[in-house]
């Protein structure tokens, strides 16, 4: 039997499609990898989250899996690597399986660039994607801040206006430098810029090659107030679909989708 709908991805945005699917008794597979690896597991504190204050990102995380666990949803570590409609139903391919379900939530977040020096070890230790999540963090420090984000220079302008002290340098060879903490950074050129926080705004990679065909609107997959793609069967939500990159606007988008997702 097709699962009623077929969730690409563990973050907020696909948890909450998730949620709202069980709580209207329709059977979910949820495909991704391990979700206490996202960036948001990282972050030592959330305060920006309406009636949560003060959470780990991992603890909120956690929660939302076992919220969709405990309501029945069924989940599988893995790779989903096409979707292709089919009249009524959309087949996938997971690793070497084949799954079918009646509709699709696309919420594989953002795919990021190779990691730079320092990045992965630092995340959540001073290094940043989203300056308007985290710049409060840094008010009145010295911070960093390269990528090639269509909001670059409107992200750069909120953190001076909070009172950070920025500078701007370019991604290529860049090296994040500290052990527990961001201390600074060290450019291609070998210049070292002491800084407290690191923010790297890069443009995401939309996943076409998931789905061929699949929409963009620039970087980002397309899609409608319904949260639909140009894909029948297909809907997307969260990072995916574009700004803000915010955790608020991921589970919003990620109800609308199941909602629609759904026919209800």
């Amino acid at each position: 039997m097709p699962y009623d709908l077929l969730v690409v991805g563990a973050g907020p945005a696909g948890l909450s499609a998730a949620i709202y699917a069980r709580a209207r008794n329709k059977s979910v597979l949820v495909v991704s990898n391990d979700p206490t690896a996202s960036p948001l597991c990282k972050a030592h504190q959330i305060d920006n989250y309406p009636g949560i204050a003060h959470i780990t990102g991992l603890q909120l995380v956690e929660d939302m899996l076992a919220q969709a666990r405990e309501m029945g949803a069924e989940f599988r570590q893995g790779r989903v690597l096409t979707l292709m409609p089919l009249g009524d139903s959309v087949m996938a391919s997971i690793g070497d399986q084949v799954e079918q379900a009646t509709a699709v939530v696309l919420a594989p977040g953002v795919a990021r660039a190779t990691p730079l020096p320092g990045e992965e070890k630092l995340l959540g230790r001073g290094v940043s994607y989203c300056a308007t999540c985290d710049g409060m963090f840094y008010r009145g420090k010295q911070v960093v801040v390269a990528g090639d984000a269509p909001d670059l220079a409107e992200e750069t302008e909120y953190l001076r206006s909070i009172g950070c002290e920025v500078t701007s340098v370019r991604l290529p060879g860049l090296h994040i430098l500290g052990e527990d903490q961001v201390t600074g950074v060290r450019t291609a050129k070998g210049e070292e810029i002491p800084c407290q926080g690191v923010f790297l705004l890069r443009a995401s990679i939309a996943p076409t090659q998931l789905a061929p065909g699949l929409e963009l609107d620039g970087n980002y997959v397309k899609v409608n107030s319904f949260m639909a793609t140009n894909l029948p069967g297909i809907y997307a939500a969260g990072d995916c679909t574009g700004q803000p990159l915010q955790l608020a606007k991921a589970v919003g988008e990620g109800q609308i989708a199941a909602h629609h997702a759904l026919g209800l």
